[in-house]
């Protein structure tokens, strides 16, 4: 079946090519997470206002949750976690890579915890919070609504086991529980969440002198977990991530 001129072409990394097909040039995956990154800077102004007003770029700041997606999410984990809690870890990973590549350089820790959660911390800005016209903190709603970029798109870039991205709510949707602290240069915040729905209000915390977003969660236990694989093969697998550097911490029983 040939290919419609118009659908857009998207190539593994190693630059741009020419579709023999249809003349179309194709971009390749790291053109595209730099496309989508920038996307992301230009919207993180620190606005003060409604959040009505505020531009919707990645996330939709006038809903803290949305439940009929993760509801969508839920319902079918198969679709959108095909390795099931790899997929995930994935999904929190390509976030700190967004960061890295705005910096040029950046950290991520992944710990696999003994109670079979799983925490990813990066050192990057923070998830994006602005003070609304009360002057109360308002944090970019990641985890409970769709990210626009990559839920519903043909163009969502592929993640390192060959799926696309889809967006922190996937995680949030899919876990039994989540933790999502963030470390900004003017405050520090964490919120918990269960299968995707906030169950705590935003929680100032204090400050440790550090920058960066904490993502701590425990996939549901009917996640498949076939795909879980060791800590070097994680290291191996976020390689491609050339900005960010990964270190796995495996405190699990068994071999790392």
């Amino acid at each position: 079946m040939s290919r419609s001129r118009r659908e857009p072409v998207i190539t593994r990394d190693g630059g741009p090519v020419v579709d023999p097909l249809t003349g179309t040039v194709a971009l390749c995956q790291r053109q595209v997470r730099a496309l989508c990154f920038e996307w992301s800077r230009l919207a993180d102004t620190g606005s003060v206002g409604s959040s009505r007003e505020w531009t919707n770029t990645t996330h939709d700041w006038s809903r803290s949750v949305d439940v009929v997606h993760l509801a969508t999410i839920r319902a079918d984990p198969a679709a959108f976690a095909p390795t099931g809690v790899l997929h995930l870890i994935f999904e929190v990973v390509a976030y700190a890579a967004e960061e890295a590549m705005d910096n040029g350089n950046g950290r991520c820790t992944i710990v696999l915890h003994a109670d079979d959660s799983i925490s990813v911390a990066d050192n990057g800005r923070g998830t994006d919070t602005r003070w609304d016209a009360a002057g109360s903190a308002v944090r970019k709603p990641v985890m409970s609504t769709k990210d626009l970029r990559f839920f519903d798109s043909p163009l969502a870039p592929m993640l390192p086991d060959d799926w696309p991205r889809r967006g922190m709510s996937v995680v949030a949707a899919l876990s039994e529980w989540l933790a999502h602290t963030n470390r900004r240069l003017d405050a520090s915040w964490v919120q918990r969440y269960e299968r995707g729905v906030p169950v705590t209000d935003l929680q100032r915390i204090s400050d440790d002198g550090t920058n960066g977003t904490t993502v701590h969660f425990r996939p549901a236990a009917d996640l498949d977990r076939t795909e879980l694989v060791t800590a070097s093969d994680l290291r191996d697998l976020t390689s491609s991530w050339r900005e960010l550097h990964v270190d796995v911490t495996d405190r699990r029983s068994g071999p790392a």
